[in-house]
């Protein structure tokens, strides 16, 4: 199983990337928790809570492609660097908002999210330049498994930092360890000589002849942006019911524990599934995502009153599995679909999916907390990823490429086989 790793961690350059990448986006777990618990304590409201939290995903959403195709052109650390300084005032001026303005926290989360770092983007575009087969495989599974380390250990920080400080200082400390990361980041791309764009492979079939088109006419995409959307919402949906659930306990320290237990879940999930062989199993993974949401409803109120929340811990653990392997399979088969020279406008378009989810996931689940209590949000996440789940048997797969000398060929996997890279003309 570790074989995988220990050739993608020979190639020059991953390791530090992946890990000022990480760094830049630690800050995005935690800050729905801490603005959360801003704004519902001025208003009383998660629904308006969820609505402020939204709004930073959906800045980002509207900007992914766009950022997408100037990050495709070069000067991919300028733009992280820019972003970053842009995103911190925004966060700084949030925490300096009087409480009786509280309605302005919306339009300044939304301005402020148009500058969201986008080292999330830019790094998933460079691994399938930089890797190759099982490789590629492995990086993407080691990405989104290590991402789960943000969600075990921002949640805790934030969380942390709100119980003994208040939000306002939680929301100052993200914003200073965005600016820190998205620095270190940019500093890597340079070193690493991949801040400009892709070179031409001389993949004939990926030459577009006059105007560009964009990627959303490409089924195969669409439907992976669309899959993104749902289960980011369903994910992000979670995320709320467990901070709804410990703040009417009056007890902001749970967060820290069931948020991370169920990233961790995820963390070993994901490890596992990166040392595996072959190509992964997308309408398996999906499924089972689905399901480790579903198994919570039964044992939350007002379905049921535990004693306390940690007796879910177990089932969170098991639910959380699902997550990184289904997570790293989407990302994955895009980079495995998306044109070479466009990768990193598809994983752009991506990233508008996941703000869109986020910002639909906030004000839903929050509704659905407000009306039908904490089973009700975690109802919601279950179906919105199932859905997702009911998707994924229609993604095309790439057709395998050639094996190393001395291993054999990846299996195709299930569902119909494309020429990898390469979607061909668009439908008119």
């Amino acid at each position: 199983m570790l074989a995988n790793y220990r050739r993608l961690f020979a190639v020059p350059h991953v390791l530090s990337l992946l890990a000022w990448s990480l760094i830049a986006r630690f800050y995005m777990p935690g800050q729905m928790i801490a603005v959360t618990f801003l704004v519902e304590g001025w208003t009383g409201s998660y629904a308006l809570a969820g609505l402020v939290a939204g709004a930073f995903p959906l800045g980002a959403a509207l900007v992914g492609p766009l950022r997408g195709r100037m990050a495709d052109r070069g000067g991919t650390d300028r733009l992280v660097l820019t972003c970053a300084v842009v995103f911190s005032v925004g966060m700084l001026g949030l925490v300096l908002l009087p409480e009786s303005l509280w309605w302005l926290s919306l339009p300044l989360a939304l301005g402020t999210g148009l500058f969201g770092t986008p080292a999330n983007q830019i790094v998933r575009s460079l691994w399938p330049r930089m890797t190759r087969g099982p490789e590629r495989q492995a990086i993407y599974a080691a990405e989104a498994t290590t991402q789960e380390l943000l969600f075990v250990f921002s949640p805790i920080l934030t969380a942390a930092v709100v119980a003994f400080a208040g939000a306002r200082w939680a929301m100052v400390l993200l914003a200073v360890l965005a600016l820190l990361g998205a620095a270190g980041f940019a500093l890597a791309l340079r070193r690493a000589g991949v801040a400009g764009p892709a070179p031409d492979d001389g993949d004939a079939e990926e030459v577009e002849q006059g105007p560009r088109r964009t990627l959303l006419r490409h089924p195969a995409l669409v439907l992976l942006f669309l899959m993104c959307l749902l289960m980011i919402s369903g994910v992000m949906g979670v995320d709320l019911v467990l901070v709804a659930w410990a703040n009417e306990l009056n007890a902001p320290q749970y967060v820290m524990v069931l948020a991370s237990v169920w990233a961790l879940g995820s963390l070993v999930g994901g490890a596992v599934a990166g040392g595996l062989r072959g190509r992964p199993r997308l309408v398996l993974r999906c499924f089972g995502s689905a399901l480790g949401v579903a198994v919570l409803v039964p044992f939350v109120p007002p379905v049921t009153h535990l004693p306390t929340p940690l007796l879910v811990t177990p089932l969170l653990f098991l639910s959380g599995m699902a997550l990184a392997p289904t997570l790293a399979a989407v990302m994955s088969r895009l980079g495995d679909l998306a044109p070479t020279r466009r990768r990193a406008e598809a994983f752009g378009w991506m990233a508008t999916a996941m703000g869109v989810g986020g910002a639909v996931a906030s004000p839903l689940s929050g509704g659905l907390i407000d009306l039908m209590g904490i089973a009700g949000g975690v109802l919601g996440a279950a179906v919105l990823i199932l859905v997702a789940a009911l998707l994924s048997p229609f993604v095309p797969v790439p057709r395998p490429e050639a094996a190393p000398e001395g291993e054999t060929a990846e299996p195709a996997g299930d569902g119909p086989a494309v020429a990898q890279g390469a979607l061909g003309p668009a439908p008119r």
